[in-house]
């Protein structure tokens, strides 16, 4: 056993103290090959400043060394020193072998502090001396990917794929499948995705293939993928959410339901499931069942416009103003301004016969709501009642203008003016 394998037995072993008495002798003593091999196996254990001084003392021999330049340049990464990092690896020459692989750690850290632009030079440069190195074709993808340059990225995972499906430990099938679903061609990514399932079935791309089956249209394909999930880890919250708009897309709501349900379990602070329960539930006409859903949303997110609009339809519905109130007041305790709250308040006011405050609700809500037809019929027909005649006649003349056949309309119209 040489004196570096020597070294390595003792770190295996726990015997860092030793290791380090035989690692000097090496730095100070040793030949040049043990130097560098004793580097290459210490990087492996995450001995940084170890390697780094075996690397700097090579240099002294051999300032001008690439491969030396390239390995200490990967030190000074890993110890978070970027800028040493950049110096040494642009030290490379360009005739040195070790040059397209400074160039792509020089993408990489480029890359990496937003300087996309340095970043491709750098890579288009490297593919220029080694134009079948799909290496770099995979590092131009990623770039892409991450510049949201979709089109570009999938032509550079395209290439990739003439020699290797997998680099790096990622599935080229599954990058171009998730680029083409970014970029809204749902239905193109499904062959690849089914070509990255069959290549290795991972849980992250099965949701990424049902999503990608949803938002294409193709529900049934969607839910025969989610349940596949579902069956592999029920555990994975996100796919409760989408397997039940699967199921109400093709009209199973009682399937839908039992889903959130079911999803609600494993994620019970989940505020967009039980909003999307508390839907299903109205649509299979359970009110009682919906309002508990919605409540429990707005429970866990006391500013969740949506599903407080929700809740206050099904209020508005059951003549339950009060309630109305109560929900408008909660979202504007949250510094929540919404039109439609609004409206809502001046049509419960109304009905609670406060008729001072909801003339100053539908006069705000007016400012949202000008063009809004069943806005306008509202607020006409409360000036109506509230004797607000010059008003009720600047609404209903608008009212008649957007639907001119309209008799109701023009007949309150003609009274109105005729009383004028």
């Amino acid at each position: 056993m040489n004196k570096v394998e020597r070294i390595i037995s003792l770190i295996e072993n726990g015997r860092h103290k030793e290791a380090l008495t035989l690692y000097k002798e090496i730095l100070n003593t040793g030949s040049d090959e043990e130097k560098f091999t004793l580097a290459e196996d210490l990087f492996q254990f995450g001995f940084l400043e170890e390697v780094k001084g075996l690397l700097e003392n090579l240099l002294e021999t051999y300032p001008d060394e690439g491969e030396l330049l390239v390995m200490l340049a990967e030190v000074h990464i890993e110890l978070g020193d970027e800028e040493k990092a950049i110096l040494l690896l642009e030290k490379i020459s360009e005739e040195d072998s070790s040059y397209p692989e400074s160039l792509l750690l020089l993408a990489d850290l480029y890359q990496m502090n937003g300087l996309y632009e340095v970043s491709e030079q750098k890579l288009l440069k490297a593919k220029r001396i080694l134009p079948d190195e799909v290496v770099i074709d995979f590092a131009l993808g990623e770039l892409y990917a991450e510049e949201g340059k979709l089109n570009e990225a999938i032509k550079a995972y395209e290439a990739v794929l003439q020699s290797e499906t997998e680099i790096a430990g990622v599935n080229i099938h599954r990058r171009i499948a998730e680029m083409l679903s970014s970029s809204g061609a749902f239905e193109e990514a499904l062959p690849f995705y089914e070509k990255a399932m069959d290549e290795k079935l991972e849980i992250d791309a099965l949701f990424g293939y049902a999503f990608t089956a949803l938002q294409a249209g193709f529900n049934k394909t969607a839910i025969e993928k989610f349940l596949e999930l579902k069956e592999l880890d029920p555990e994975y919250h996100s796919l409760y959410l989408y397997l039940a708009k699967a199921y109400e897309r093709e009209g199973e709501l009682e399937s839908g339901l039992k889903t959130v349900k079911e999803g609600i379990k494993y994620d019970e602070f989940n505020k967009d499931l039980f909003f999307y329960g508390g839907k299903l539930a109205l649509k299979l006409g359970d009110e009682e069942e919906a309002e508990k859903f919605l409540r429990e949303a707005l429970s866990l997110d006391p500013g969740f416009i949506e599903a407080a609009l929700t809740l206050n339809k099904l209020l508005l519905k059951q003549n339950r103003y009060e309630d109305v109130l109560e929900i408008a007041r909660s979202l504007e305790a949250q510094g929540e301004e919404e039109p439609q709250i609004i409206w809502d308040e001046a049509v419960a006011l109304q009905h609670l016969e406060d008729y001072s405050q909801a003339l100053n609700k539908y006069e705000l809500a007016y400012t949202f709501f000008k063009n809004h037809p069943d806005f306008l019929s509202d607020y006409g027909y409360f000036l109506l009642e509230e004797g607000k005649r010059a008003k009720a006649v600047e609404i209903f003349s608008e009212l008649a203008k957007n639907d001119p056949t309209n008799d109701e309309y023009l007949d309150i119209l003609e009274r109105l003016q005729d009383e004028f």
